[in-house]
């Protein structure tokens, strides 16, 4: 048997358990699109998974999935921490899972206040079930939960109330920005009121590092980038998808990320039905030629199932942005949003130009220019 360097596998997963979705949101069509409930991999499939630190439970709306108890249970087997994203629909569902195992970790999409939330979901009733599932699980003493935001191009001033929501609940808050990719099945997803959506995610990393918590800091800078991928610019860090993480989705497939573009490149790592032990997918050539396309991704996406492990990984440069504004921050001097920091690890030129014309070759030009 092969024997491999265990410091090269992957820590973090993200298991896609269904395309089917009860939400019709406006910034995502996964739920045009569902998978065949007949074909999504089972939790026997996933037992298959070598030992990991984080697992990521994700959809679509996971708790569609009746096996869902089932499917914890392995992750639980491969992980210490299991981290659960829904919609926060399914009330009971959500509470009855807490209660098997009440370690579990709960994040609850929210798009907004009441009004907002309900319009970009598609689905009148959306804020109030996500609150309650939310309460629900406070008031059982689970303590991995909080929301998150995807802001577009109607609800960032939100994002700020939200954020207020989630200190007074002692609840984790989480920012995204939308994206395109081929998971989304969206390819006009572009903030264009930028002016407004970067100021208000400026008074957010304003007021993340007032908090006493070094987490909340590093949220600072993880919005910080959040910043600059709206504007166009490259990766703060490289992206190192397929390296520390990977994705799986509803029919056995390994991706690097959820980011993945058609127009760009898209290609699967190998499928856990076609192999008998993880490690002959994660050091096959396929999955190496994978790594390489992520090396030259002309892509520039800033989320997080992407960018916390590489910003753990080279840890000293977001530290250092942290100390420097956290003393701005304790001074009462502005954080300056306007030099964002590109910090060279090595990573190769051409990655990371999402916003060069399409068609158009990415040069090593294009890309000077943008550092």
């Amino acid at each position: 048997m092969e024997h491999h360097d265990p410091s090269l596998m992957p820590t973090d997963v993200s298991i896609i358990t269904t395309y089917r979705c009860q939400m019709r949101c406006k910034m995502c069509d996964i739920w045009e699109n569902p998978s065949d409930r007949q074909r999504e991999i089972t939790a026997r499939d996933l037992e298959i998974l070598p030992k990991l630190k984080f697992v990521n439970v994700t959809g679509g709306e996971p708790f569609l999935r009746r096996d869902l108890p089932e499917i914890v249970e392995v992750a639980f087997s491969k992980a210490p921490r299991v981290v659960i994203s829904t919609s926060g629909w399914h009330v009971e569902r959500i509470a009855e899972m807490a209660e098997r195992f009440p370690n579990i970790g709960i994040r609850v999409s929210i798009e907004g206040l009441s009004q907002k939330n309900d319009e970009l979901r598609g689905r009148p009733g959306g804020f109030d079930r996500g609150l309650k599932s939310l309460l629900t699980l406070q008031n059982m003493g689970i303590k991995d939960i909080g929301f998150g935001i995807t802001v577009s191009n109607r609800n960032s001033a939100d994002m700020l109330q939200l954020y207020e929501l989630s200190k007074r609940l002692k609840m984790e808050f989480a920012t995204a920005a939308f994206h395109n990719s081929y998971y989304f099945h969206k390819d006009d997803n572009e903030i264009t009121n930028k002016d407004e959506v970067i100021g208000n995610f400026h008074e957010l990393i304003e007021r993340l590092l007032k908090e006493n918590t070094p987490k909340s800091w590093f949220r600072a800078f993880f919005n910080l980038g959040l910043i600059n991928y709206i504007r166009g610019g490259r990766r703060m860090l490289p992206c190192e998808a397929g390296t520390a993480n990977f994705f799986i989705e509803p029919y056995g497939d390994v991706y690097p990320c959820n980011g993945l573009e058609e127009q760009y490149w898209k290609e699967s790592m190998g499928n856990i039905h076609e192999v008998s032990r993880f490690e002959e997918l994660w050091f096959s050539e396929q999955a190496q030629h994978v790594r390489e396309k992520v090396r030259t991704c002309p892509k520039n996406c800033w989320m997080v199932g992407t960018a916390a492990p590489v910003m753990k990984k080279y840890l000293r440069h977001p530290a250092g942005w942290v100390l420097r504004n956290k003393l701005k921050s304790l001074l009462g001097r502005p954080i300056c949003i306007d030099d964002i920091p590109q910090y060279d690890v090595g990573q190769d030129p051409r990655q990371g130009d999402l916003r060069a014309p399409r068609g158009v070759p990415v040069t090593l030009e294009i890309n000077r220019k943008s550092f």
